[in-house]
């Protein structure tokens, strides 16, 4: 891997972006450790499931509505990047148990606004209490501009699949 380096010291200078041909793999690096912590925080969402009685489909839901407000089932799937389909059952399944309410939408008749119930704010809000006590173990040397960069690379990574079709 070639970087440009800083004068005197010999050292790669990480200020400076990298030429295509070196940030790929770099990203790899980030795509090979975003799998599996996803696929473990997923797995300590459904092991904690009977707690909350929340799947992670109906989890994403709930925080999405909690961050957002109501929201038309296509606009969530946007925002997820989920298929209309699969938000649809999870709205349906979170119907259920009484965790959200089609409202009517002024916007649209045929599209109704999905929010949150009293007891869906309740599920998603001890939810959030719960993941934030785990995420506070993370610890260590961090700094706001390390999460900070982090969100941004995400963020780019992001938009290079924005046109994948998630329907």
């Amino acid at each position: 891997m070639t970087h440009t380096s800083k004068p005197d010291t010999g050292q790669p200078d990480d200020s400076k972006p990298l030429p295509p041909d070196d940030l790929a793999p770099r990203l790899y690096e980030v795509f090979a450790v975003l799998g599996p912590l996803y696929r473990r925080v997923s797995r300590k969402v459904e092991l904690n499931e009977p707690i909350e009685g929340l799947s992670i489909g109906v989890r994403a839901v709930l925080d999405l509505l909690r961050a957002q407000g109501p929201l038309t089932v296509p606009q969530m799937g946007r925002a997820q990047a989920l298929s209309r389909q699969f938000v649809q059952r999870m709205v349906n399944e979170a119907a259920a148990h009484g965790l959200v309410e089609a409202v009517a939408n002024p916007a649209h008749q045929r599209s109704s606004l999905i929010r949150l119930t009293d007891d869906g704010r309740t599920a998603i809000d001890a939810v959030i209490t719960r993941e934030s006590a785990l995420l506070k173990r993370v610890g260590g040397d961090l700094t706001g501009a390390d999460v900070e960069r982090c969100v941004r690379v995400l963020t780019r990574m992001l938009e290079v699949f924005e046109d994948v079709d998630v329907n």
